[in-house]
Order: C-alpha cells, then sequence, then structure tokens
C-alpha cells in the first residue's frame, strides 16, 4: 500500500488521469442506466405499436458485396413486418453513403423490395451518417413529426433518446431477430456506455450540424425515393 502511495504522489499525472477515468465511467453508467430507465414505457412490441406514418430505421453496416450484417437485416426485417402489418406507411432508410462505394441506404432499400415492400413505400436518408444525424434529419430536412425507430435492443433507448430531445416524438421497436454472439453484445454494451456521453454533449453541448439540404416531403406526389 506504501508503495502505491508513492507512486501517486511522485506521478501526480498519472493520478489525476486515473481520478478523471472513474469520473467518466461513473457518469457513463449512469447516463447508461438514466437513459434506459427514461425511456423504457416509449418501447413497443409490434403488437401494441399504434400506427404512425413513417419507420425510421438505421444503417449498420454492409459487406463489400452488397450484403447486409446481420443487425442491419434485423432492422430492415423489423421495418418490412411493420409495414406489412399496416403500422407504418412509409420505411425511411437512413444510412451512410458519404463515399461513392458505400452507400447503406441503397442495399437497404434492396433488401426491403427483396422481401416485398413496394418501391413507394420507401424514402431514403443518405446523410445518415450517425444516430444524432438520422435523427436530427428526420426532424429538419424530412419534416416529421412522429416516427417509429427500429434498431436493435441496446440501442434503442439513445435512439429514443437523441429523437425526443430533437422534438421528434418517437417510439421504438427493438430489432433483435435473432440471438448474437455474447462478445459482440457484452462490446456493444460498453460501447454504448460511451456513446450515451457522447449523446448527451451532442444534445446539451456541441450540438453539431449534421448535411443540411432541402426540405424533402417523402409523401408528396412527385418524391422519387432513389431515383
Amino acid at each position: 500500500m506504501t508503495s502505491r502511495l508513492v507512486i501517486f504522489r511522485r506521478h501526480p499525472l498519472f493520478m489525476a488521469f486515473l481520478v478523471v477515468g472513474i469520473l467518466l465511467l461513473a457518469w457513463g453508467l449512469y447516463m447508461y442506466l438514466d437513459v434506459s430507465w427514461r425511456y423504457r414505457d416509449r418501447v413497443r412490441t409490434p403488437e401494441t405499436l399504434e400506427p404512425r406514418p413513417v419507420a425510421l430505421i438505421f444503417g449498420a453496416g454492409v459487406y463489400p458485396d452488397g450484403r447486409l450484417s446481420p443487425m442491419l437485416a434485423d432492422r430492415v426485417e423489423t421495418g418490412v413486418s411493420l409495414y406489412r402489418a399496416g403500422k407504418v406507411q412509409k420505411l425511411l432508410m437512413s444510412g451512410d453513403n458519404r463515399v461513392l462505394t458505400y452507400n447503406e441506404p441503397w442495399h437497404m432499400g434492396d433488401y426491403a423490395v427483396a422481401h416485398g415492400v413496394p418501391e413507394s413505400a420507401l424514402a431514403f436518408d443518405y446523410a445518415g451518417r450517425r444516430t444524432y444525424d438520422s435523427c436530427w434529419r428526420a426532424k429538419h430536412i424530412f419534416g416529421l413529426e412522429e416516427v417509429v425507430v427500429v434498431t436493435q435492443g441496446f440501442h434503442l433507448p439513445r435512439a429514443l433518446y437523441l429523437c425526443q430531445s430533437m422534438g421528434l416524438d418517437a417510439v421504438g421497436v427493438a430489432a433483435d431477430r435473432r440471438a448474437y454472439p455474447r462478445r459482440v453484445l457484452v462490446w456493444l454494451h460498453l460501447r454504448e456506455v460511451l456513446a450515451r456521453i457522447w449523446a448527451w454533449l451532442d444534445i446539451h453541448w456541441l450540438h453539431p450540424q449534421p448535411v443540411g439540404g432541402d426540405p424533402i416531403d417523402i409523401f408528396a406526389p412527385d418524391y422519387r425515393g432513389r431515383f
């Protein structure tokens, strides 16, 4: 014990980093639990969901050959099931397309069409680079007032927190349609601790500006989706 105290006294910078690390960890755990608790009553099952105009589906990785990652496939399939059940009228595919060779929304749309959704029921946000961006653009570019957010259960509270904080009336449906590897889930939950801190900073302090643009009405007769 004495030797440890000597180390701390000789290396005050190390001690400062240690204290900051502990405080950040405590804050992250608080945010993780607080956001999960506050938004638990906004989570629905497909059966209990009241109809809403749009399901906002977040991107989650596409392989080089165009295949959706398992989590992204589950998100799109969940959106498809909501559309088939008459719970939503449109599926807004929101993902990353910052480079020409990577286009999440396009492949999400292909997958939905392959599962029986007509092109007329699809809408595309090619600048949904982060959850924050997708929520902001749903409100400020696409002019939506209420949405169903579709994503995995670990991500759902943060997505709801961001949407609600931006004035977007959101409820969520979890897209956990398969058993994911335990090590993957552990990593994602640990990452979520830091992600919720970042979400708080974005809302209350950083206020980052996503990609803007002219308003887009996805219900307009002349809306052409991805074409």
